[in-house]
């Protein structure tokens, strides 16, 4: 069936050029020219199509990239606090007056949850 469609096209291609009393006769020089012309057009199209298409596709990783290296950044300023933060509790639990403090704040908060849930 494709074949019969193929075969129409063609035809139609060839037989384009008629003109009322007369046919114009076209040259296989001229109708590949033609063909040539048409298919470089489609291609040409299809080369933009996909030049536009990795041009968007480098800006996204581009921005991608860049939103990583923020993030890489914040992270690591992140970590500088935590360090910080576990230093001092090392501090805090390495004296027993501190450690029993703790113990002390940390039932408490305990208590404070078990209540909350219980009432809830």
């Amino acid at each position: 069936m494709n074949s019969r469609r193929d075969y129409r096209s063609n035809r139609a291609a060839l037989f384009n050029g008629l003109e009322e009393g007369g046919i114009r006769a076209y040259s296989s020089h001229e109708i590949d020219e033609h063909d040539n012309d048409r298919a470089i057009d489609g291609l040409q199209d299809r080369v933009n199509i996909l030049k536009r298409l990795t041009g968007d596709i480098h800006e996204e990783a581009e921005m991608h990239n860049r939103v990583l290296d923020r993030m890489g950044h914040d992270m690591d300023a992140s970590r500088g606090v935590l360090s910080g933060t576990v230093d001092r509790f090392k501090m805090v639990f390495e004296k027993k007056s501190s450690r029993r403090m703790a113990t002390l704040v940390a039932s408490f908060l305990a208590l404070f949850l078990l209540i909350y849930y219980l009432t809830k």
